[in-house]
């Protein structure tokens, strides 16, 4: 089938809209009509060349849509039903998956990682020749196959522009609160970073009921966001010194918990240096290839201070998406916060400038069909 994508050649080029060819669902695999998808920074990063990819490549990873059919053994989805698509397609084989922590599966790196299906190859071509899907998922096309684990079946109330930023910037956003700290009850939280991750890691610091909440951003529109989803304070670190500000919000020499989510060294080393002893700092942000930070080691065993890493919230899709999209339907989880406004496909590189100005929280795109 012919379906409208934007497509990924080049680094530092625009995205194209284009009509490529989508096969149907091979054993194991689902076909989706996507609604509706995210416009995230991992999508950027490969933009920009930050990433290395195969292209051409149909980017998008953090969409929602409709069954439209299956493929041979699918067993957890069926034609109509709604879902959230995960860009962590899981082998269910592996150890880390049987052990619950399918985030770590190790599959996706030698295939979703390539942009490819679990069996190595792509469903995507134009002219015969192979176009590949991002992290297997390709959410920047009205039509995507993806594996059975990738989709990931929520309640049909729920709208699906809204809750498609659960199969990404929620998921990891709460989750890195949630699940990789386990942020406890009146504890004191840093998020450094309010884009679509970081807001939503404000909105996890909030529901798990940490009694400071402190977001920091260079753009205010930003920081009025994280107030409206459960920041007590905010800070613009672009005028205000950050670490100097913490010891009169907290009462003590930094924070319990300091999450990164933009993915640049310089704020992830700020991160940790905003920690009091015993604190815990989670990189949620993902950072361009080859970079590298600097921290005291010596302070880290002194003062018993914490750096951990987090990958996709340290989630498990079939469980946290459906638990996430109900606080939504339930008035808990203020999704609509995070989005600035719909967009057309046409305007994707448009998005994307205003993301390198740092001018918007998420812009979600609505497919035609």
């Amino acid at each position: 089938m012919n379906v409208t994508a934007a497509v990924f050649r080049e680094p530092g080029k625009p995205l194209t809209i284009e009509t490529v060819q989508l096969a149907g669902p091979e054993a194991g695999e689902v076909l989706v009509k996507v609604v509706a998808s995210g416009i995230c920074h991992s999508d950027l990063h490969v933009v920009k060349g930050e990433w290395s990819t195969s292209a051409p490549l149909v980017l998008g990873h953090e969409g929602a849509g409709i069954v439209e059919a299956v493929g041979t053994g699918v067993t957890t989805v069926s034609p109509g039903d709604h879902v959230v698509l995960s860009w962590m397609p899981y082998c269910r084989r592996c150890h880390y998956c049987l052990a619950g922590r399918p985030n770590l599966c190790e599959l996706v790196e030698s295939t979703a990682y390539n942009s490819v299906m679990l069996d190595g190859t792509t469903r995507l071509s134009q002219a015969g020749e192979p176009v590949y899907s991002y992290l297997a998922t390709g959410s920047f096309a009205n039509w995507a196959v993806v594996p059975e684990t990738a989709a990931i079946r929520i309640r049909d109330d729920a709208p699906l522009d809204k809750v498609s930023l659960v199969g990404c910037a929620v998921a990891t956003g709460i989750g890195a609160v949630a699940n990789t700290a386990r942020v406890h009850m009146g504890s004191s939280a840093l998020v450094i970073g309010c884009g679509g991750v970081g807001l939503s890691t404000v909105s996890g610091a909030a529901i798990a009921g940490a009694s400071q909440v402190i977001a920091v951003d260079i753009n205010d529109a930003n920081l009025d966001r994280a107030r409206a989803l459960g920041a007590t304070h905010t800070l613009n670190s672009r005028t205000d010194d950050v670490l100097s500000a913490l010891p009169a919000i907290t009462g003590k020499t930094g924070v319990d918990y300091a999450f990164e989510a933009i993915g640049l060294p310089a704020t992830i080393e700020l991160a940790y240096e905003a920690l009091a002893p015993g604190g815990t700092a989670v990189v949620v942000g993902q950072v361009a290839e080859g970079k590298k930070i600097s921290i005291d080691p010596f302070v880290m065993s002194d003062r018993e201070k914490t750096l951990t890493g987090c990958n996709y919230g340290s989630c498990r899709p079939p469980i946290d998406f459906p638990i996430l999209v109900d606080l939504y339907m339930n008035d808990r989880l203020p999704l609509d916060s995070l989005i600035e406004r719909a967009i057309g496909i046409d305007e994707i590189n448009d998005a994307f400038d205003a993301m390198i100005r740092g001018e918007t929280a998420r812009r979600v795109i609505i497919h035609e069909h």
